[in-house]
């Protein structure tokens, strides 16, 4: 059997400032560089918690012919630019037919991209796949859990599989799920009916994390409806808010074999039954002022969530608020982590370890995650930023955060890095050498993901109410497309 995989990844927030370019896919690609040939793929993915991952891991045990085309993923932020999307997909779908003939096409995309002219892009690259190997060979999607997934996309595709897990601690175990349900249906073993459903419902990252209520009965839920007699597998993709596009919101998928009626019956059944928790589903937020106060009397880690500066939702990662509150409480114990912005670092680098610097630190993206701050700084240590993921998500990858200083700030450190990079892994912190047991108030620009590997060590968890273009708060946004103002919350009245 031999199969065919390729993927392009990009999570798009279409209230950033900042566009997506093909440098972008280069230089900030969580997933390697120029990943151009199956030998550089295999040896970036292989034993590692990715979806590419799982796909080698199944072929190894399958005994597969897997030939990965192509695998490249920019970090989260603005519109994709036409030039750009033309140049990856025709990429794609080029090196796809030259691999042929195959059995069967893998595709690990992510379902929140968007373009200067597709709303859903990852269903037009699937369109053009499908145009390019034909209607009779099967191809079988990954999506992220935070995809807005139209009508078209399940055109396109014969599975779409989904993570079941926000931290995505699962993205191995759902592309071996892909690549054995692809085996099965190679064989002919079972013939895949899927169904799809989108909801009136509108949810934001916080409580989309499935470490919590109601997300943890729910994916439960979910997982006893696929296990069922005839049941192939089902998804719930929570979707991405901070798209103002037609097809943003929570969507359900689920495949049966070869009966239609049966996988209709499970979206209804589902759907139902997520609409019943919509209420649960909205976050409450904190001041970091608050979080100051709560740190002094925890008795052990708070992590403060600062998921309005999310990078890895598209914000720029260098908002000043909550370490500007921080500077001038003078909260010894305190950390931020991590701070982007290349400028400071060099200047940091310029000094030196156990230099000062004067510095203009963050705020230079945009107006919207506060003011540049003008600080003394002392530089306790530099670093290369190299490190690899030991947290349960992306697990073995390496990353890098490029060159990195530890700054103190009237007794405050901050981890300013080159690289915008969510930190959700204790080891970026290590690279310049910070444990947790020296912490007592942990601001991490991330919404979720850093539970993964950080929420296990905190006494409490804080979502953080700061202002940016990931804020965890429809009022703050003005939606253009028609579908939101459909939707709960923005219509309390709405109807599943």
């Amino acid at each position: 059997m031999r199969i065919v995989s390729g993927g392009l990844q990009h999570e798009t927030n279409t209230f950033s400032v900042s566009p997506t370019q093909l440098e972008d896919f280069v230089r900030d690609s969580h997933f390697g560089e120029g990943l151009g040939d199956s030998g550089s793929i295999r040896e970036r993915f292989h034993e590692t918690n990715t979806v590419h991952g799982g796909y080698l891991k199944g072929a190894d045990e399958l005994g597969i012919e897997l030939v990965p085309v192509l695998n490249l993923r920019a970090y989260p932020s603005g519109i994709v630019t036409r030039e750009t999307y033309e140049t990856l997909v025709s990429e794609l779908v080029a090196r796809v037919q030259a691999a042929l003939p195959a059995d069967g096409i893998l595709l690990d995309l992510h379902g929140a991209m968007v373009t200067e002219d597709y709303e859903d892009a990852e269903a037009e690259i699937v369109r053009r796949v499908r145009e390019s190997v034909g209607a009779d060979l099967p191809i079988v999607v990954t999506l992220d859990l935070h995809a807005n997934i139209s009508p078209q996309l399940p055109g396109y595709a014969d599975v779409i599989i989904g993570y079941d897990t926000y931290p995505h601690v699962d993205m191995g175990d759902r592309g071996y799920e892909a690549i054995v349900l692809m085996s099965r249906i190679v064989q002919g073993d079972v013939k895949p009916a899927m169904a799809y459903r989108q909801l009136p419902l509108l949810t934001m990252p916080p409580m989309q994390c499935t470490l919590r209520e109601p997300m943890v009965d729910l994916i439960a839920a979910l997982h006893q409806l696929e296990s069922r007699e005839g049941m192939l597998t089902a998804t719930v993709a929570m979707g991405f808010p901070f798209a103002d596009i037609e097809c943003m919101g929570v969507t359900v998928l689920a495949v049966a074999d070869g009966d239609q009626q049966l996988a209709e019956a499970a979206v209804d059944e589902f759907s139902r039954l997520l609409w019943g928790q919509k209420e649960e589903l909205q976050p409450r937020l904190v001041t970091i002022e608050s979080a100051i106060e709560q740190s002094k009397e925890a008795g052990g880690l708070v992590i403060f969530a600062d998921g309005s500066d999310n990078p890895g939702g598209g914000a720029p990662c260098d908002g000043t608020v909550a370490l500007q509150a921080l500077i001038k409480e003078g909260l010894e114990g305190a950390v931020v982590a991590t701070l982007c912005d290349p400028e400071a670092v060099d200047a940091a680098w310029d000094a030196g370890e156990g230099g000062q610097v004067q510095l203009s630190l963050g705020g230079k993206v945009d107006e919207l995650h506060g003011e540049t701050l003008e600080v003394d700084a002392f530089v306790e240590r530099l670093s290369d930023g190299e490190f690899v993921f030991g947290g349960p998500m992306a697990q073995g990858l390496k990353d890098s955060l490029g060159k990195t200083a530890l700054l103190v700030i009237n007794g405050v450190r901050v981890v300013v890095t080159s690289l915008r990079r969510q930190c959700i892994d204790r080891n970026m912190l290590r690279t310049v050498g910070v444990e947790l047991d020296s912490i007592s108030l942990l601001v991490l620009k991330s919404a979720v993901h850093f539970r993964a590997d950080f929420g296990s060590h905190a006494a409490r968890i804080l979502d953080a109410d700061t202002p940016g273009v990931h804020r965890p708060d429809f009022s703050c946004f003005e939606y253009n497309n028609s579908r939101a103002d459909r939707c709960y919350p923005l219509k309390l009245d709405a109807r599943l």
